[in-house]
C-alpha cells in the first residue's frame, strides 16, 4: 500500500526498502526457466545469473552447493534450467536476487514435448496452412539474405546462387543466429527486408548444429514474423533432419543453404538448354505445319479447275449447252405431243360435234320450245316446227299427207325416209322450202343429238 509522502514530511530510505521486501516477500516461491550464465562457486554458495533466452532479461540467483551438486547432470554455463525459486530482497544493499531451492535441467526431451505444444497452438491457428504459402518468383531481381556473420551458411547460399545464375543480387543481414539475442536479431532483419520493395524473396539461412543452438528458429515470436511477411521466405536451417518450426511456417523449405540457392536461383545453363529446346520444339513444329500446307497447296493446285481453269470452263460451258439442248428437245416433244393430242381431240370433237351432222346433210327438226321433235306422232298437224340446217334455220307447218301406202296415217314433217314437202306458206322462201323438205327427213329427227347445238 502506497504511503503519503511530501517534500516537507519524506520517508526514510530505510522505510521504503522494508516496504519493498515486504512486497516481494508477498510473492513467496515461483517455477522460472532460463539459461545459465555466469555461474561461479565460493565456499557453500553458487552464484549464477539466469538469462532469457529470448529477450534481453537476466537476474542473479544463488543457490547452495548442495542443491547444485543434486543436480544430475550438473548444469554448466549454456545449460537451460528449471529452477524453484523465492525472491529475497536486501534491505542492507537494497539488491534483489533469487535463492534457488530446487533445480532441474531442461532435458531434449522436455524441450521437444514443449516445442511440440507450440507447433500445434501454431497449427491450430492456421500458420502452417499449405494454402497460404505463396510461389517463389522464377527470377528474383534481388534476393534478401538473413544468416551468420561470416557464416558458411551464407558463403553456401552466395556462391552456388551467382554460380547459378551471376546477375542475382543479395541484400545480407547478418544477425546472430543462436544465442539470446538471436530472436531478436532475426525478427528485426525479417521486418526489414520485408519492408523493402526491392526484395523479392528472402531466405533465412543458418549451418547445422545441436537442437539448443537451432532453438530460437522456434520460437513463437519469429514464426510470427514470418507468417506476416508478405514477400516469400525460405527457410534453411541446419540439415536435412532438422525441422524447426520456422520450416513450417515458410513458404519453401530447404534442407540446406545449398539446397535453397537451388530453389530460389534458376540454372542459365538449363534454362538456355531448355529455350533451345523449346525453339527447335517450335521449329518442328512450324516446319512441319508449313510442310502440310504446302503439299496441300500443291494438291490444290494440280487439280483440274486449277491446272486449266479455261478447260473448266469450257467443259461447264458444254455441259450448259447439252442441258439447255436437252430442255429444248425435251420441251419440243412434249409441244409435238400436246399438239398432236389436240389435234386428235379437235378430230374427235369436230367428228362428234352436230354442226358435223348437219354438214352432212342431216336436220334437227324442233318443236317451237326448243325441244328436239324425235318420234313423228309427237308432233300434231299444223304445228310450227323448225329445222335447223348446217347454215340457216326454216320455219315449216306439219301436215297430214297421204302416206306412200295410201294409208290415213298423218306424216310429218320429220317423219318418213322421203323429204317432204311443206307449203310455201309455212313461211319460208320457196328455195328455203326445196331445201327444208330435202333434208327435213325422218332420219335427221332421229340421230340428232338430245342437245341441239345453239348457233
Amino acid at each position: 500500500m502506497s504511503s503519503k509522502t511530501t517534500p516537507e514530511s519524506p520517508l526514510p530510505i530505510r522505510t521504503v526498502l522494508q516496504m519493498v521486501g515486504g512486497w516481494i516477500g508477498r510473492l513467496g516461491t515461483v517455477w522460472v526457466e532460463g539459461e545459465i550464465t555466469d555461474l561461479s562457486t565460493r565456499g557453500g554458495t553458487v552464484f549464477l545469473t539466469l538469462r532469457d533466452p529470448v529477450a534481453n532479461v537476466s537476474a542473479r540467483v544463488t543457490a547452495p552447493r548442495g542443491v547444485y551438486e543434486a543436480t544430475v547432470p550438473r548444469p554448466a554455463n549454456g545449460s537451460r534450467v528449471v529452477l524453484h525459486v523465492k525472491p529475497d530482497f536486501w534491505v542492507n544493499r537494497g539488491s534483489f536476487a533469487f535463492t534457488a531451492l530446487e533445480m532441474r535441467p531442461v532435458g531434449v526431451g522436455e524441450m521437444m514435448v514443449r516445442l511440440e505444444r507450440l507447433r500445434q497452438l501454431l497449427a491450430a491457428e492456421g500458420l502452417f496452412n499449405a494454402d497460404r504459402k505463396r510461389r517463389l518468383p522464377f527470377l528474383p531481381s534481388t534476393i534478401g539474405l538473413v544468416c551468420g556473420r561470416e557464416s558458411a551458411a551464407e558463403r553456401d547460399v552466395l556462391e552456388n546462387s551467382r554460380r547459378r545464375w551471376p546477375a542475382v543480387r543479395f541484400k545480407v543481414e547478418e544477425v546472430a543466429v543462436q544465442g539470446p539475442y538471436a530472436v531478436a536479431e532475426v525478427t528485426e532483419a525479417l521486418r526489414k527486408l520485408d519492408a523493402d520493395a526491392s526484395i523479392d524473396v528472402i531466405v533465412v539461412a543458418r549451418g547445422g548444429g545441436s537442437l539448443e543452438d537451432l532453438l530460437p528458429f522456434s520460437d513463437e515470436t519469429l514464426v510470427r514474423a514470418v507468417a506476416a511477411c508478405r514477400t516469400p521466405v525460405v527457410s534453411a536451417i541446419g540439415h536435412e533432419q532438422d525441422s524447426p518450426l520456422l520450416d513450417l511456417v515458410a513458404d519453401v523449405r530447404a534442407s540446406t543453404p545449398t539446397d535453397a540457392a537451388k530453389k530460389v536461383v534458376p540454372d542459365v545453363g538449363e534454362q538456355l538448354t531448355l529455350v533451345r529446346q523449346l525453339r527447335d520444339r517450335g521449329r518442328r513444329v512450324v516446319s512441319g505445319w508449313l510442310d502440310r500446307e504446302m503439299s496441300w497447296l500443291t494438291s490444290v493446285r494440280s487439280r483440274p479447275s486449277l491446272a486449266d481453269p479455261v478447260r473448266e470452263l469450257e467443259r461447264r460451258a458444254e455441259q450448259a449447252e447439252a442441258l439447255r439442248d436437252r430442255a429444248r428437245r425435251s420441251l419440243s416433244s412434249s409441244l409435238d405431243r400436246a399438239e398432236d393430242d389436240l389435234t386428235h381431240l379437235r378430230a374427235r370433237l369436230i367428228a362428234l360435234s352436230p354442226a358435223a351432222t348437219l354438214e352432212r346433210g342431216y336436220a334437227i327438226v324442233q318443236h317451237p320450245s326448243g325441244d328436239v321433235v324425235r318420234l313423228a306422232k309427237d308432233v300434231s298437224p299444223g304445228t310450227l316446227l323448225t329445222i335447223r340446217l348446217s347454215d340457216d334455220r326454216l320455219t315449216v307447218r306439219a301436215e297430214e299427207p297421204d302416206g306412200p301406202d295410201g294409208s290415213d296415217e298423218p306424216k310429218s314433217g320429220t317423219s318418213g325416209s322421203a323429204p317432204a314437202r311443206p307449203k310455201s306458206r309455212a313461211g319460208g322462201t320457196k328455195s328455203g322450202a326445196k331445201s327444208g323438205a330435202k333434208s327435213g327427213t325422218s332420219r335427221a329427227g332421229r340421230e340428232a343429238p338430245d342437245e341441239p347445238e345453239h348457233a
